[in-house]
């Protein structure tokens, strides 16, 4: 009797929460033909659809299920059963973008369907039963075929199927988006010829995907595609207040799967014009593991990286600094990085950045040079030497990141700042900084509210050694863990050096922050002190920077 009464309970409970509509993000389904559909990628083919490059101008949260194919007209994609499995997925609040009307101009039976009868009627269909699950459908009408006539405007090709769309949205009360007047716009904008750098026209031998190459007025490239994508995003961001806080407006996208610009992360930076003073330009890289070295040179400035995963979005390289280079030298510490910013103004944000090459010695996952560089909430995986601050005049600030290593993975001559970050040591017997501050310079490193954590049994861990004889070193209430020892600074075996490095702490806390063992060259500084200790202070210069007032992407 208990048991049964248990059950009732539990199962009117259950129905109670069930009954509650749970908020979720809707899902964007794409139906439609070639021009939407997703595109392969083998042997380097360069045609996209507009669809395929869409999710690039969205938020992570929210996923676009892209069923358009090549070849299908309103009357084929339901005969050949793609509807039927969309509309089985379909939950209340989801989107259905609805384009078709290339293919419905055939003449082959399968997929013709008369543009004021036929085509109408299956547009409706698609738009009643999207709404009978509570999903909400979206007219697009179909982007122009390059076509133009001896006088140089363009021609129509679509006729009485953009009309058609246009009276159907207008009788269902659907909103329409159309991307006929806005791809006729494009082109006629880029003229005849100019316009072909937006279709798949190759020269021969150019893609293995195809060898004797081609002239396709119908299908875009990804610069055609991903033009096209980003009208539909200022046009969803304009029209649909539920999706316009997932819409993000992109310069570039990297991406392995093809939905991007690029497949690189040094194709993306090549393609920053130098010198761009008027405006930022962010590079978005979606979920992936980039193995490439890469280097942000000093002509491309004010450039914004913003990943798509802290965990997924990986940019990798295995050089260390004992490794040989093609003449048989030595690449050094300076040469072993994955990632060089030697640009000013550079932002990167959700990310990982990674030296794989294990411990080998000196192997530096990121460089960074330029003055003014900002990471917020990425990672820095490596061993001996992973985060190298170059540059005596580079000022830099990192928040929210996790930075991991073994020996001197803090390391160089710029001042920096360090808020809210995980400090993480992978071996015992092991150095959090090796400041190199040049002398003068009143702050070198200054780490506040940051944990300093380590993998199991690891102990007897610095807080700082001095790579150069004027390093200066601060934390300030930073949470310590056990494995921080007990007298906090290492001289590195120079005596001298503990007259002129100032080491300093206040309010450390934690089992590893007791300052009682504390050498006695090293400082516990008085609230006063401490009440100097200001991102103004250390960071402003006579330029006045404050890095955590500029953002990237909103």
């Amino acid at each position: 009797m208990k048991n049964t009464s248990y059950y009732i309970l539990f199962t009117l409970f259950t129905c109670i929460f069930c009954s509650f509509d749970v908020e979720r993000i809707p899902v964007i389904y794409m139906i439609g033909d070639s021009t939407m559909a997703d595109k392969p990628l083998s042997g380097g083919n360069p045609e996209r659809g507009w669809g395929q490059m869409f999710s690039g101008f969205l938020t992570p949260d929210i996923h676009v299920d892209n069923r358009a194919l090549n070849g299908r007209s309103t009357r084929s994609f339901r005969n050949e059963g793609h509807w039927e499995l969309v509309r089985k997925k379909l939950r209340k609040g989801d989107y259905v973008f609805i384009q078709f009307g290339h293919n419905d101009q055939k003449a082959d039976t399968a997929r013709h369907s008369d543009a004021e009868t036929d085509y109408k009627i299956n547009l409706g269909k698609y738009i009643d039963e999207t709404r009978k699950v509570g999903a909400i459908p979206i007219l697009f009408t179909p982007i122009v075929r390059r076509k133009f006539n001896p006088d140089g405007t363009l021609a129509d090709t679509h006729g009485k199927y953009t009309d058609a769309v246009r009276a159907v949205a207008k009788e269902k009360q659907v909103l329409l988006i159309d991307l006929n007047k806005m791809s006729a716009s494009l082109l006629e904008r880029y003229g005849q010829e100019k316009s072909t750098s937006l279709f798949v026209w190759v020269e021969p031998g150019i893609y293995a995907a195809l060898p004797e190459g081609k002239q396709d007025n119908t299908h875009l490239n990804v610069k055609g595609a991903r033009l096209i994508a980003r009208m539909v995003a200022e046009s969803i961001k304009e029209t649909i207040p539920a999706l316009a806080p997932h819409i993000v407006m992109y310069d570039y996208v990297v991406a392995k799967d093809g939905s991007g610009d690029f497949f690189t992360i040094q194709e993306a930076i090549d393609a920053v014009p130098d010198f761009r003073k008027k405006g930022r330009t962010t590079i978005y890289i979606r979920e992936g593991v980039y193995k490439e070295k890469v280097i942000l040179p000093e002509s491309k400035i004010n450039v914004s990286f913003m990943g798509e995963s802290r965990t997924k979005t990986i940019l990798t390289y295995d050089d260390y600094a004992s490794k040989m280079n093609v003449f048989g030298e030595e690449m050094s510490t300076s040469g072993s990085a994955s990632f060089y910013v030697y640009a000013p103004d550079f932002i990167a944000e959700n990310m990982t950045f990674e030296n794989s090459a294990g411990p080998v010695g000196q192997a530096v996952a990121v460089f960074v040079s330029g003055d003014r560089s900002i990471f917020r909430n990425c990672r820095f995986l490596g061993f001996q030497d992973t985060l190298y601050t170059y540059d005596k005049d580079s000022r830099q600030y990192y928040e929210g990141c996790y930075i991991e290593g073994t020996v001197d993975f803090i390391f160089g001559k710029s001042t920096a700042w360090f808020e809210n970050c995980t400090i993480h040591s992978k071996r015992s017997e092991g150095y959090l900084t090796a400041a190199a501050t040049p002398a003068g310079k009143a702050y070198g490193y200054v780490f506040h509210n940051c944990r300093l954590t380590a993998d199991h049994s690891v102990e007897n861990v610095y807080l700082g050694r001095p790579w150069r004889p004027f390093a200066r070193t601060l934390f300030i209430e930073c949470d310590m863990g056990s494995h921080i020892s007990p007298e906090g600074w290492h001289n590195w075996r120079k005596p001298d050096a503990e007259k002129t490095t100032f080491y300093g702490e206040y309010k450390s806390r934690g089992e590893g922050g007791n300052c009682e063992g504390r050498v006695s060259w090293s400082h516990q500084l008085t609230n006063k002190e401490a009440d100097q200790i200001t991102l103004r202070n250390i960071l402003g210069g006579n330029d006045e920077w404050y890095p955590q007032i500029i953002g990237t992407v909103k």
